[in-house]
């Protein structure tokens, strides 16, 4: 089976710009691959998406977001990512479960252990390779609203409009995961250039690349 890439971070990283290089990397290479992203990936998967994300007057409680994440990803898994696995592409996808435990867990406080249960009875899989793009909270903010403002409308994202302090600590709980699983992670400056961080990063994906290919030899 081929390996699931995730790409990580908090609001305005530039993730999903390098998911897409890196998906040219995989092409260049003649390597099938899948972009996806989450919550989302499915019908299911884009409604709940519509729910959590856009504004509306209904507040949602940390346990149901956690568990209207996790039923996402539960399809996810099972209607996209899963069969391209089996039948022979990479799957990249923009955040998987290192998000739930860094927005929900670290973000919303919620028992860690209690959504690391939730994620693995959500999905079997585990990220071969994770992308953790870093940068200050305050800059990646103003990214995201400057992205926002281009596009001409409101705020879509209701988590941009959280608390400093909610994003400080996500952007923690990332770099906690990072520790605890340096073999998965490889934690990339986001603060510089895009080209300059896209280099970064396939150089790292040209390396597991390799290291998938000598393994198989």
């Amino acid at each position: 089976m081929q390996p699931l890439v995730t790409f990580e971070g908090i609001e305005g990283c530039g993730k999903t710009t390098q998911m897409k290089m890196a998906g040219e990397v995989l092409r260049n290479r003649g390597l099938p691959h899948v972009l996806t992203a989450e919550p989302g990936g499915t019908p299911l998967g884009e409604k709940i998406r519509r729910m959590l994300l856009r504004r509306n007057r209904e507040a949602v409680c940390a346990e149901a977001e956690t568990l209207l994440f996790c039923a996402a990803r539960a399809q996810h898994v099972r209607e996209t990512i899963l069969p391209a696995l089996q039948g022979g592409k990479w799957v990249l996808c923009d955040r998987f479960s290192d998000a739930t435990l860094a927005y929900q867990g670290f973000g919303r406080g919620l028992d860690l252990n209690c959504v690391r249960r939730l994620t693995a009875f959500a999905s079997p899989l585990d990220p071969a390779l994770t992308f953790l793009f870093d940068l200050p909270v305050k800059m990646g903010l103003k990214r995201a609203l400057d992205r926002i403002g281009r596009a001409g409308g409101p705020p879509e994202d209701r988590f941009e409009r959280e608390a400093l302090t909610f994003h400080e600590r996500i952007r923690e709980g990332y770099l906690t995961l990072a520790r605890e699983n340096p073999e998965r992670f490889r934690v990339i400056d986001a603060a510089r250039d895009i080209f300059t961080i896209h280099r970064e990063v396939s150089a790292h994906l040209t390396a597991f690349i390799g290291g998938r290919a000598d393994a198989a030899q």
